[in-house]
């Protein structure tokens, strides 16, 4: 089933004196089994393009197709209810998410909330928390009483355990350190590759998209720039040097011992091969 765009276009505030256009004649095809990422300045419309994927906000002009459903401007959606869990969305900011008296509950108010029992609900949460690393000693507490990262784990936690088929992350590595941000994007690797997750990231961090990511989307004034394999996209770092994007480190990388006179492939797709190719160069010239 597809997950589309067809000229939607979305504006805030529309009519008032605080009309702002956010999306533009948007036209996107969203490959299902893929981990996408979803780049762009701030301000490009990322977040408000990911949140029509679950009909949080809808189209003012256009289609936007989801899973066998179609939600098109001017008319009353159906099914909505089914469509928010199918799609799950973790918001940039955690805190919108969170509002039961203990962290177990919260996770579990996404099971209960479609139709699951009360007890199954609550081992549904203590599996997704379980997931995301966060402790057991966290489970009664309160959300509020959680560091940044540990509610950021918690609000994941809330999406996983209502087992959606498209997982649609804003920002999700935000306040975490450097290994709870790879433990995570491992997290969403492997829920992709082992279960067949579709995944949307909204990023800055090409480090994240180069590294986990199939697809990428540019978005830029609330138009898609381009959409292409991640690999064809880092390819040639002029092109992210064109949109204001910093390239990943192993890209920069090789651009420096180009400079420095060294042969590198474009095949080259890792550090271990980049070594291997420094070291024949480096034997064969003495």
């Amino acid at each position: 089933m597809p997950i589309s765009f067809e000229k939607v276009g979305f504006t805030y505030s529309k009519g008032t004196p605080y009309e702002y256009v956010a999306l533009k004649d948007v036209n996107l095809d969203i490959q299902e089994g893929k981990m996408t990422a979803i780049i762009g300045q701030t301000g490009s419309g990322k977040s408000t393009l990911v949140q029509h994927l679950n009909a949080l906000l809808l189209p003012g002009e256009g289609t936007v197709n989801v899973l066998g459903r179609t939600i098109t401007a001017g008319s009353k959606p159906k099914g909505l209810k089914s469509l928010r869990g199918d799609v799950g969305l973790v918001f940039q900011f955690p805190e919108y998410q969170l509002f039961e008296e203990t962290v177990l509950k919260d996770v579990a108010f996404g099971p209960r909330n479609f139709g699951v029992g009360e007890q199954d609900a609550l081992a549904k949460a203590r599996v997704a928390l379980r997931m995301v690393g966060l402790p057991e000693d966290c489970f009664e507490k309160s959300p509020l009483e959680l560091s940044g990262g540990q509610k950021r784990r918690v609000a994941i936690a809330g999406i996983l355990a209502m087992d959606p088929k498209v997982l649609v992350l804003d920002e999700p590595t935000a306040g975490l350190d450097p290994s709870g941000t790879v433990s995570m994007m491992r997290l969403f690797r492997q829920l992709n590759q082992k279960h067949g997750k579709t995944i949307l990231v909204v990023t800055h961090d090409m480090e994240q998209v180069f590294h986990y990511c199939d697809r990428v989307v540019v978005v830029a004034d609330g138009s898609i720039l381009c959409h292409m394999d991640v690999k064809d996209f880092f390819s040639d770092s002029s092109r992210c040097t064109a949109m204001n994007i910093l390239p990943p480190a192993f890209i920069r990388t090789k651009d420096a011992l180009r400079e420095a006179g060294f042969d590198i492939p474009g095949n080259v797709s890792n550090e271990e091969e980049l070594a291997k190719c420094i070291a024949r160069q480096v034997k064969k010239n003495g």
